[in-house]
C-alpha cells in the first residue's frame, strides 16, 4: 500500500462538533451502533421499530427530515432540533441517512471517527500483504489487476451490481462532489488509464519527497487521491466509501472553495480537471506534441471550438480557436421543454452581435456590424454538456434556477455540429476542400453515460448522478446506489451530461463485463 501523506489532516470539524467530541468523546457514537441499519444498497439508517414510525417528538411531524439527539436520544423535525440545539444539543444524526448533523449550523458535518463509528458493522480488518512495507509499482499494478479479476462474494442485492458501483458518503453539503466523483469514475477512458495505473502514486510521492528537499514543500497531488478514489471504488467493497482524503486535497487546490457549504458541480469538474492538468503538466515529457496537452484530463475531454465573426457589410470573416472541455447550453427560453440536439442547434446559430460587441473589420477599417457563430472543430473522446440552469443578473443582483425540462437522445450524432458541417452550410457546395475535414474523420457517434442532475432550489438543492452501465442505469445518491428505470432517468433534471464516443462505449461495456461478478453470482 502506499505509505501515508504525512501533508494530510482530516477536514477541521465545525466548533459545535468539537466542543460535543470535546464533553462527550465518541461514546455517543459507539452507543448508536446497534440502532443502525445498513441495506444492502449501502444505505445506512436509523433502525426503528416496524410498528413504530419515527416522529418529532415536539410536533408528531413523521415527514421530511427527522435529526435523533445524540445526547438524550430524541427525535425532531428540522423546525424543533434548531429549537432543541438551544439547550446545548447541537449535534444530532439524520435519522434517514444516518448522517452527522450541527443543528447550529443548519448543514451536515463530517468527523471521521462517526463515520468509522458507522461502517464498524461492515468493515472487515484486512491483513496487509506487505505486513507495513511499502509495494513496488510492479507489485501495486498485480494488485489492481487481481482487484479488477477478483469475484464478488454473494452479498445481497448488491452482488449483481456492475463492478465498480460503490456509495459516497456526503462529508457535509458535498454531494456536488460526489455526483461529479460518480460520473468520473465510469468515464471509459479516465477508468483505464487510473485502474492500469497509469498514475503511479509511489513515483509521484518519491518526486516529491524529493522536491521537499530542494524547496518548499508542494501541496497534496489530486491526481494521487483521484487513483486512490478510483482503487477504493473498484475494490470490490459495498460499504459506502468517504473520499475525505481528495476533498481536503482539493480545498488545499482550490482555497476560495475551502468550505462545508453546498458548491456548484460544473465549478467543481472544471476545478478538478484544472487542478490535475497542473500536476501532470509539470512531471510529462514532452509535456505538449502538436500544440495539445498529454495529460490526462486534456486527452479526454479537451475539444476544440471554432468562431466566426463575419462582417454583415463586406463578409470578412474573422476566425479564432478556442480549447475546451466542456460545452456550455442555453435552454431554449421559447419553448416550455428544451431538447439537447435543439440547445446544440442554438449554439450554432448565427447570432447578431450587440452595439457594444462590433468587429473592427481588417478589410473596411471600420468596426461594423456583425454574425457570431461556433462550430466545434474538434471532437473530444468525451463530451461534458453544462446546461445553464442557474441564471444570474448583475443589474438586478438576483439568482433563479431554470426548471425547464431538458430531453436528451441516449445515442447522439455531433456531425451537424462540427466546422466542416456548419460552415458548409453557410456556403452551400461552393467549397469542397475545408481545413477541418480532418478533424472530422474522428468518431462523432456518442454515448451517454452519465447524467448529473440537480433538484430543488438554487440556494439548497441536491445533486445525483444516474450513470449508465452495461445499458443498465443506476442511481448514485450519495452513499447509497440503486437501480432505476430509463423513464427515471429522462425524466430528471440534467445539469452535465457526459457522452463517450461509441466505440469506446461498445469497449467499455465488454471491459465492465470483465470485471463483473461471475455467471453464478450475477443477477443481471
Amino acid at each position: 500500500m502506499s505509505k501515508r501523506n504525512l501533508t494530510y489532516t482530516n477536514p477541521e470539524p465545525c466548533s459545535h462538533l468539537a466542543e460535543y467530541k470535546q464533553n462527550h468523546s465518541s461514546r455517543g457514537y459507539n452507543s448508536l451502533q446497534p440502532s443502525l441499519k445498513t441495506n444492502p444498497n449501502g444505505r445506512t439508517t436509523i433502525k426503528t421499530s416496524q410498528s413504530q414510525i419515527p416522529r418529532c417528538g415536539s410536533c408528531s411531524a413523521d415527514e421530511g427530515r427527522l435529526y435523533f439527539c445524540l445526547i438524550c436520544s430524541s427525535i425532531h423535525c428540522p423546525d424543533h432540533a434548531i429549537l432543541h440545539s438551544q439547550v446545548g444539543h447541537a449535534i444530532a444524526v439524520d435519522v434517514d441517512r444516518a448522517e452527522l448533523f450541527c443543528c447550529v449550523c443548519n448543514d451536515q458535518v463530517y468527523d471521521p471517527d462517526f463515520d468509522n463509528a458507522v461502517m464498524h458493522k461492515q468493515m472487515k480488518l484486512k491483513k496487509n500483504p506487505q505486513n507495513g512495507k511499502l509495494e513496488t509499482p510492479d507489485k501495486k499494478r498485480r494488485r489492481k489487476v487481481a482487484i479488477l479479476e477478483r469475484e464478488t462474494e454473494a452479498t445481497e442485492g448488491v452482488s449483481c451490481f456492475p463492478w465498480g458501483l460503490r456509495g459516497l458518503n456526503n462529508l457535509g453539503s458535498t454531494c456536488f462532489m460526489n455526483s461529479v466523483l460518480q460520473a468520473m469514475l465510469h468515464t471509459p477512458p479516465l477508468r483505464n488509464y487510473f485502474l492500469n495505473d497509469r498514475h503511479n502514486r509511489e513515483i509521484c510521492q518519491r518526486r516529491r519527497r524529493i522536491g521537499r528537499r530542494r524547496g518548499p514543500p508542494e501541496m497534496s497531488c489530486l491526481a494521487c487521491d483521484v487513483d486512490a478514489v478510483f482503487l477504493a471504488a473498484f475494490s470490490g467493497d459495498r460499504t459506502p466509501y468517504s473520499p475525505a482524503r481528495f476533498l481536503h486535497s482539493w480545498w488545499q487546490h482550490a482555497a476560495n472553495l475551502a468550505s462545508y457549504e453546498q458548491q456548484d458541480a460544473h465549478e467543481f469538474f472544471i476545478s478538478m480537471l484544472d487542478r490535475i492538468h497542473e500536476k501532470e503538466q509539470s512531471t510529462l515529457q514532452p509535456k505538449v506534441v502538436g500544440g495539445d496537452c498529454h495529460c490526462v484530463a486534456h486527452r479526454v475531454f479537451s475539444g476544440v471550438l471554432r468562431s466566426d465573426v463575419t462582417c454583415t457589410v463586406c463578409g470578412f470573416t474573422s476566425t479564432t480557436y478556442d480549447p475546451c472541455v466542456d460545452i456550455s447550453l442555453d435552454l431554449d427560453p421559447r419553448n416550455i421543454a428544451s431538447t439537447l440536439t435543439g440547445c446544440l442547434d442554438l449554439f450554432t446559430r448565427p447570432e447578431k452581435l450587440g452595439p457594444d460587441q462590433k468587429l473592427h473589420c481588417e478589410h473596411c477599417g471600420l468596426r461594423q456590424d456583425s454574425l457570431k457563430q461556433m462550430s466545434i472543430k474538434r471532437l473530444p473522446s468525451v463530451l461534458c454538456f453544462h446546461v445553464k440552469r442557474f441564471e444570474h443578473s448583475s443589474a438586478r443582483r438576483t439568482s433563479k434556477k431554470v426548471d425547464q425540462y431538458l430531453q436528451f437522445p441516449f445515442s447522439l450524432d455531433m456531425t451537424p455540429y462540427l466546422s466542416s458541417s456548419v460552415i458548409r452550410n453557410r456556403f452551400g457546395n461552393r467549397i469542397f476542400a475545408f481545413e477541418g475535414d480532418d478533424a472530422c474523420k474522428a468518431p462523432s457517434e456518442f454515448e451517454v453515460f452519465a447524467v448529473v442532475t440537480h433538484t430543488g432550489k438554487l440556494e439548497s438543492g441536491h445533486y445525483v448522478t444516474y450513470v449508465r452501465l452495461r445499458n443498465e442505469w443506476y442511481k448514485c445518491d450519495d452513499a447509497w446506489v440503486t437501480r432505476v428505470s430509463e423513464a427515471a432517468v429522462r425524466a430528471s433534471q440534467g445539469y452535465l451530461m457526459y457522452y463517450v464516443q461509441k466505440m469506446l462505449y461498445c469497449r467499455g461495456g465488454e471491459e465492465m463485463n470483465c470485471m463483473a461478478t461471475s455467471p453464478r453470482h450475477c443477477c443481471l
